[in-house]
């Protein structure tokens, strides 16, 4: 994606209508040079509408992702100030590019968010869907000096932030999914995806990334269900078509996260466990777990101090981490 087409996009993400000639001078670029432009948006899967001899318009607005105004939105919420915000227009991960980075100093974390992404992960090597304008797509590293106790847990912690802060936000009941999903209504909003690298008795680096459903369109969601994952939900509808700030919300979620690291250094998983139990989704319901070639079907009984799942099956208490676990409500 070329520089100048980055400027038309800005130019577009009013959703007003724009003729050829218009662009074509704010840009310094001939009217044809503008069609190739717009050609490049497209090929990246924004949607240009074009209008004969009146001009182009993006379908709807778009507030654009700004490292400035999402430092504002932290510091206007009296949360943690935040610093070391990009904004990339196009990558292919935000959690790869972070992960393959040089490991930050503790104190001095680093934020990626995305406009585009394409090869964004989800958990189990699944693909996250976003396509442009849609979501919310970032992640942050971290680095403990010293390894806290727990760390198998600092997923849920940080689900915990991330819920609580969409309820500061105006988004009434939203729970979480074991290990890493935020649901409304049993349909998953978003999902959070870690990567761990720690030396022992040493120093730990944790790239989170987080991708939340904003506005999905039905394409998308079609998508997804074809994928065999949990039916989806998004912002739009869970606060009732309420207008959502993405730079607002972008600041509001990366600082709790944020603070959420530094709190979980100091108390580790002890200071989220009762509030992560509070906002299980699946608290004492009939649950299944695959793992493997192994199904279990039992009853859901929150976590341990680890983060490890805990399920009664036949009056006997089992553990699942994470890994290769998949946990949906029972079918009876």
């Amino acid at each position: 994606m070329t520089g100048r087409s980055e400027s038309l996009l800005a130019r577009l993400a009013d959703g007003s209508l724009h003729s050829g000639a218009d662009l074509a001078d704010r840009l310094g670029v001939s009217r044809a040079a503008v069609w190739k432009l717009v050609g490049e948006l497209r090929a990246r899967g924004v949607a240009v509408d074009s209008l004969p001899r009146r001009g182009y318009r993006l379908p709807t607005p778009i507030e654009l992702l700004d490292p400035r105004r999402i430092a504002d939105a932290a510091a206007a919420g009296g949360r943690m100030p935040l610093a070391g915000v990009e904004v990339l227009f196009e990558i292919d991960s935000t959690n790869t590019y972070l992960y393959d980075a040089p490991t930050p100093l503790p104190g001095h974390p680093r934020l990626a968010f995305a406009e585009i992404q394409s090869a964004g992960r989800g958990r189990r090597g699944r693909s996250w869907l976003a396509p442009f304008g849609s979501g919310l797509t970032f992640s942050l590293a971290w680095t403990f000096a010293e390894t806290p106790a727990g760390l198998p847990a600092l997923g849920l912690a940080m689900g915990v932030a991330v819920a609580e802060a969409l309820r500061d936000f105006g988004v009434g009941e939203v729970r979480l999914k074991w290990p890493n999903d935020i649901v409304w209504h049993q349909r998953k909003l978003g999902g959070l995806l870690l990567q761990l690298r720690s030396e022992s008795g040493g120093a730990a680096c944790v790239v989170a990334g987080l991708g939340l459903n904003l506005s999905l369109p039905a394409e998308a969601r079609a998508r997804i269900a074809g994928e065999g994952a949990l039916p989806v939900a998004d912002l739009a509808e869970a606060m009732a078509g309420r207008p959502v700030g993405r730079n607002a919300l972008a600041g509001t979620l990366a600082a709790a996260m944020l603070a959420a690291l530094e709190e979980f250094g100091r108390c580790g998983f002890a200071s989220f466990a009762s509030r992560w139990a509070a906002l299980d989704a699946l608290a004492g319901a009939r649950v299944r777990v695959e793992q493997g070639a192994e199904i279990v079907d039992g009853d859901a009984c929150g976590t341990d101090a680890e983060g490890a799942l805990l399920i009664r099956v036949a009056g006997q208490v089992r553990r699942f981490h994470s890994g290769d676990v998949s946990l949906r409500p029972a079918t009876r």
